[in-house]
């Protein structure tokens, strides 16, 4: 891929060892750090909760709402970041995300209840949104396509590394200080990315003049918005012991919810993709889903959904067997899961040489396997499992789920014609967040659903309640291994380099 100086505002020049002109990986650089700084506030909230319950005087439902809101708000916002990138150009883009963060982080650290903290995540999670689709379309626009594979292993560093440390932090934080300073830690940083930014970034690819249309924002709002939300009420009124008339009570409110949620979800979603397919006849979508017609980019996008709802899910089920079955503390838990974290990340950019040099198949194939047969593992755990074969069967996984995401991510958008990289990003981050919170939802049911009221000890019933979540996303990766045989690299098939 030829990029011409007059789209990157850079020098035109690259070398076999740096294929991307200075100026252009500045860019980068400056994205990936705004990007980590982005998805380590995401993942410190979790640890937090209890604190705040006590802190500000609420209760466990409402507190939940400081993560709901959050996934809510990333559901509504993501589709729409396809139409902003190519409306309003990377800097101005990159600068509106990074002051909205920047902006929500302060209100949240100064935030003197649970009101106003709540608005303060949702303005966060606006700015949060629009980062890792920024990201990988710059990397799509600028990066020549023999060298993708690297880059987007360095972005999967930034997902790794960003959750692996963040319930870290954020323990750390809330043993030494107030939960004030969570955020407190994170603006500083966020304050200099965005002042740095603002200097270096510069506008990327061609811009479109796309009209703003409303009612396709709104469809997308209550689509996206709905079908996240109905998931995350999923198992919400469940509880274990005895049952009792409130608790029965609130069990049928919260199965209204979900069904009403998903219901507005799937009409609303219907209605956005028929008005889309009319408005990208004349360039004018707002999500425009013509990047469905590369089988290529579907079957990608296709698998990375499977994964996506197994890893999120396992990763949030995980946690509950160590402490509940295992009677593992809160340290312990996360010292489990790190080596994994930090394996997935440090192995992205060895990953993405392999992609540049062999493809996806010599990755994914493997990966696949990998995945699907230790996920079945996972469903001989008990409470009696050696915390040892604990660890090295989920950083296994981990390393497993690598050799998936990197060339999925490369693969699909590279399947696309450059003016489409745009909307691509978009679906893929929906299609993770959407994939995600239904993977966390449904296992979180099975397991509490599985949870054994009569066993011999309470480890053995929640032991038993997760392995039911386990069989079900082994079940569901199966495919995965298919599809893996179907997955091409785009420059393969191409021949020849793409020019912009």
């Amino acid at each position: 891929m030829h990029v011409d100086a007059a789209h990157t505002g850079s020098l035109p020049v690259s070398t076999a060892g740096n294929p991307v002109p200075r100026n252009d990986n500045r860019v980068i650089w400056l994205l990936l750090a705004a990007a980590f700084v982005a998805i380590l506030n995401e993942t410190t909230m979790g640890v937090a909760i209890p604190h705040l319950i006590t802190d500000l005087g609420i209760d466990a439902v409402l507190a939940q709402w400081l993560t709901t809101a959050f996934m809510l708000t990333m559901a509504v916002v993501i589709p729409i970041t396809g139409f902003l990138l190519q409306r309003l150009g990377t800097r101005t883009v990159f600068i509106t995300a990074m002051s909205l963060f920047s902006a929500g982080t302060l209100i949240a650290f100064l935030a003197p209840g649970f009101e106003v903290l709540l608005v303060a995540r949702v303005v966060q999670a606006s700015g949060t949104a629009i980062m890792m689709p920024l990201l990988m379309t710059t990397v799509m626009t600028i990066v020549p396509a023999h060298a993708r594979g690297r880059m987007m292993g360095r972005i999967s560093i930034v997902m790794a590394l960003a959750p692996a440390i963040g319930p870290t932090l954020s323990g750390f934080i809330l043993d030494t200080f107030s939960w004030r300073w969570i955020f407190g830690v994170v603006l500083p940083i966020s304050i200099i990315a965005l002042a740095v930014g603002a200097r270096w970034i510069h506008n990327i690819g061609e811009r479109s003049h796309a009209r703003v249309d409303v009612a396709s924002i709104i469809l997308s709002a209550f689509g996206f918005g709905g079908l996240v939300y109905g998931l995350s009420q999923i198992g919400g009124g469940s509880a274990h012991g005895g049952s009792t008339e409130a608790a029965a009570e609130a069990s049928a409110v919260s199965s209204l919810t979900l069904w009403i949620s998903l219901s507005v979800g799937v009409v609303s979603l219907a209605l956005f993709v028929w008005r889309q397919l009319l408005l990208q006849r004349r360039d004018d979508a707002l999500l425009d889903l013509r990047v469905f017609r590369s089988v290529n980019f579907t079957i990608s996008v296709a698998h990375f959904a499977v994964i996506s709802l197994a890893f999120f899910g396992t990763i949030t089920v995980l946690p509950l067997f160590a402490q509940n079955a295992m009677a593992l503390s809160p340290l312990e838990t996360g010292l489990i899961v790190l080596p994994g974290s930090l394996a997935m990340g440090l192995a992205g950019p060895l990953i993405g040489r392999i992609y540049d040099r062999w493809g996806p198949r010599v990755l994914l194939v493997p990966g696949s396997i990998l995945v699907v047969a230790l996920l079945w593992l996972f469903t001989t755990l008990s409470e009696s499992t050696p915390v040892w074969e604990l660890l090295i069967t989920q950083t296994l996984l981990s390393i497993g789920l690598a050799m998936s995401f990197t060339p999925l991510f490369t693969a699909s958008l590279g399947s696309l014609e450059p003016r489409f990289y745009s909307h691509g990003s978009a679906i893929v981050s929906t299609v993770q967040q959407v994939a995600g919170a239904a993977g966390i939802a449904v296992m979180i049911t099975i397991m509490n659903a599985g949870y054994v009221a009569g066993a011999a000890t309470e480890g053995a019933a929640w032991a038993a309640g997760a392995r039911g979540a386990f069989l079900f996303a082994a079940i569901v990766a199966i495919p995965t291994i298919v599809t893996a045989f179907f997955i091409r690299k785009p420059a393969d098939s191409v021949g020849v380099p793409m020019a912009h």
